[in-house]
C-alpha cells in the first residue's frame, strides 16, 4: 500500500539517529513542528470525515488524534507513525453502532445510545490491546499471510466506497456494498446538484492532485479540497436551510449538509455503556476492533519502519501496548479506535519529521483547531469529506493492488480476490479465515506435507566456528514462519547463519518475503543470513518474494529440531 520513493533527507546515521527523548524536544523542534503542521492539515479533514462514516459524532475523531498524539510521544518508540482513526476501521465501527441500534439520524436518542455503547466496547478492547502488547504478542501480525491482508483492506476499501458515494452525491442509501456499487449510476442520475458538484469536484482534485508536477506548493490535497469546497458551501448557502430549482426538479439544501461538531468540546465528550459487552454483538466487536486493529496497527509501524532514513525499529509490543492504551483512553471520553495510521505517518516521513514529537504537535494543533475555531470546522460541507473517503476507498482496492497480487504468483492473486469475496458475501472475521483456508488448500495442492502446517522441522549443522546451517524439512510455509523466525533470529545473534530450503517440497511467499526482510535488517547490523537450497525449485513468478516449489520427485529425509 505504500509508494517506495521518498524525499531524501540530509540526515546522521547511526549513533547520531534521533531519538524521541525530552533532549531531541528542542533540538529537532523546527523539524519536528513542521511536519506536525502539515500532517494536522491532512488530519483534521480525514479525522472528521472518518468519524461521520463511523456513525460516530464529527469530533470522535479529533479526540482520538489528540490522544493518539500524547500517546505516541510519551509511551511508544515509534519515531514516525501518526496514531489516530483510520479509514480501515470504518467497516468495524459503523457494524458496531448499527447493530447496536443506530439510526442515521431518524432516532438521535437511539443512535446516541448506539454510540455510548461502541465506546464500551472501545474500551474493552484498549483493555485486550494493552493485555496484547505486554504478553509480547506483536510478533502475531506475522502469522496472516500479506495476500490475506492486501485483500481485507482492498474489501474496506470497496465497502467505503459504497457506503460515502450516495453521501458525497447528497443521497442517503443503505444496502449492502456490492448492491450500492451497482447503484452508482443513478446515484450520480438522482444526485442533488450542488452537493454533487462540490463532491464529484472534490474527487477529482484527490485524484488528479498526484499527477501535479509542483503538488500546489506542496499543500496537502485535502487542505485543497477545503479551500475550494468551503467557499463553494458559502456560495450556495448551505447555512440556511432551502429549496432550489434546476431542471424542473426541486432540490433541498440546508446545514445538514455540513459538518456539525459542538462550540465547546468538553460538552461534546461521552462515556462509555457497557452493558453491550454482555451481548453476542458487543463480544464479536470487541474481538473484531482488538484483532483488527492491533494488525494493522502493527503491519502500519512496521511499513512506516522501512521508510525510516535513520532505519530505527519500532518495538511492536511496546507500541500496541500504547496503541492499547490510548484506544482505552480516548473510549473513556468518546473517541473512536485508534492505530498507527499509514497515509498520516507517510505524510509525516515525507514531510521530514525526525522524532515522535511530530505526532505530538499534529495532535495539539487539531486540539487548538477545535478549541478555537469550531465555527470554521461547521463549514465543512459533508459531501468534501465523503469525497476523500471515497479516494481512500479507491486507493485500499486500486487496480494495481490486483496487478501487484498477479506479479507476486496466480495463487496470490486467486488468496487476495478469495479473500475480498469472502468479507463482501460475509464479513470481517469470516473473510480472513475463508482467505487463510483458501492459502492452506493451495499449500496442499502444491505438495506441503501436512505436518509441515503444524509443525516447523529442521536440522541444525555447524559450517564453521562463526557460521551455522539450519536445513528445513518439509515445507516452509506462513504456519510456522513466526517460530523458524525466532529461530534464525536467535542464532544471528552469536553467527552468521544459513537456511538450507534444499530439501523442502513447498515454500511459500510468505516465507520468502519475511527471509528477504530479515536478510536486510540482519545487513543493517553487519550480521549475514544467507538463503541456499533452491537451485531445484520453480518460482511461480519473477518476483524475488515468489512462492517456489521443488520440481520433480522429493526425496527429502524428515528430522524434527
Amino acid at each position: 500500500m505504500l509508494m517506495n520513493t521518498r524525499t531524501q533527507l540530509d540526515v546522521p546515521s547511526g549513533k547520531n539517529a534521533p531519538e524521541g527523548s525530552f533532549d531531541g524536544l528542542k533540538q529537532y523542534l523546527r523539524y519536528d513542528l513542521v511536519s506536525g503542521f502539515l500532517v494536522f492539515l491532512i488530519a483534521l479533514p480525514l479525522c472528521l470525515g472518518i468519524s461521520l462514516a463511523c456513525g460516530y459524532p464529527a469530533i470522535a475523531g479529533i479526540f482520538t488524534a489528540i490522544i493518539g498524539g500524547l500517546v505516541g510521544a510519551t509511551l511508544s518508540n515509534s519515531e514516525l507513525t501518526i496514531k489516530g482513526p483510520a479509514a480501515g476501521l470504518i467497516v468495524i465501527a459503523i457494524g458496531c453502532v448499527v447493530e447496536f441500534g443506530f439510526t442515521g439520524g431518524r432516532d438521535p436518542a437511539a443512535d446516541f445510545q448506539a454510540y455510548r455503547l461502541a465506546l464500551g466496547v472501545g474500551v474493552a478492547a484498549g483493555i485486550i490491546q494493552i493485555l496484547f502488547g505486554l504478553l509480547r504478542v506483536g510478533i502475531l501480525a506475522e502469522f496472516v499471510p500479506t495476500s490475506v491482508i492486501h485483500g481485507l483492506l482492498a474489501a474496506i476499501g470497496i465497502i467505503i466506497i459504497a457506503k460515502q458515494f450516495p453521501i458525497m452525491m447528497g443521497l442517503s442509501a443503505s444496502g449492502e456494498p456490492l448492491a450500492l456499487l451497482m447503484e452508482i449510476p443513478s446515484f450520480i442520475v438522482d444526485m442533488n446538484p450542488e452537493i454533487g458538484f462540490i463532491g464529484l469536484l472534490s474527487l477529482a482534485i484527490m485524484g488528479a492532485y498526484p499527477f501535479l508536477k509542483n503538488n500546489a506548493l506542496k499543500i496537502p490535497a485535502p487542505v485543497i479540497v477545503l479551500l475550494i469546497a468551503v467557499p463553494l458551501e458559502f456560495y450556495f448557502d448551505f447555512d440556511h436551510p432551502h429549496a432550489y430549482s434546476l431542471n424542473h426538479h426541486d432540490y433541498r439544501v440546508g446545514p445538514n449538509f455540513l459538518v456539525n461538531v459542538p462550540l465547546s468540546m468538553f460538552n461534546a465528550m461521552a462515556f462509555p455503556d457497557f452493558s453491550g459487552l454482555l451481548t453476542l454483538t458487543g463480544v464479536k466487536y470487541v474481538i473484531l476492533f482488538a484483532l483488527i486493529g492491533s494488525l494493522e496497527s502493527l503491519l502500519n509501524a512496521k511499513a512506516i519502519d522501512c521508510l525510516d532514513p535513520w532505519k530505527r525499529k519500532t518495538n511492536l509490543d511496546r507500541d500496541l501496548t500504547a496503541v492499547g492504551i490510548g484506544n482505552t483512553v480516548a473510549a473513556c471520553v468518546g473517541g473512536l479506535p485508534m492505530i498507527s495510521e499509514i497515509v498520516r505517518s507517510k505524510a509525516n516521513v515525507d514531510n521530514g519529521a525526525h522524532t515522535r514529537f511530530a505526532n505530538l504537535y499534529h495532535g495539539l494543533f487539531l486540539l487548538v483547531s477545535v478549541a478555537l475555531v469550531p465555527g470554521l470546522i461547521n463549514e465543512i460541507p459533508l459531501a468534501a469529506l465523503a469525497a476523500m473517503l471515497v479516494y481512500t476507498g479507491f486507493r485500499l482496492a486500486a487496480p494495481q493492488e490486483f496487478l501487484h497480487a498477479y506479479h507476486i504468483g496466480k495463487e496470490q492473486l486467486l488468496i487476495f480476490i478469495s479473500t475480498i469475496i469472502a468479507i463482501l458475501a460475509t464479513d470481517l472475521l469470516i473473510g480472513i479465515g475463508i482467505g487463510i483456508t483458501v492459502k492452506i488448500l493451495l499449500h496442499i495442492v502444491n505438495g506441503a506435507p501436512l505436518i509441515s502446517l503444524v509443525r516447523l522441522t529442521y536440522v541444525l549443522c555447524p559450517v564453521s566456528d562463526r557460521k551455522t546451517r539450519l536445513s528445513v524439512k518439509g515445507a516452509a510455509v506462513f504456519t510456522t514462519w513466526i517460530p523458524l523466525r525466532r529461530r534464525l533470529h536467535d542464532l544471528a545473534q552469536q553467527q552468521d547463519v544459513e537456511v538450507d530450503l534444499s530439501a523442502t517440497r513447498f515454500v511459500d511467499h510468505t516465507v520468502m518475503a519475511g527471509l528477504h526482510e530479515m536478510q536486510a535488517d540482519l545487513a543493517s547490523q553487519n550480521r549475514t543470513l544467507t538463503i541456499s537450497g533452491l537451485d531445484q525449485h520453480r518460482p511461480f513468478s519473477e518476483d524475488v518474494a515468489a512462492a517456489r516449489k521443488k520440481k520433480g520427485n522429493y526425496s527429502g529425509v524428515q528430522a524434527e529440531g
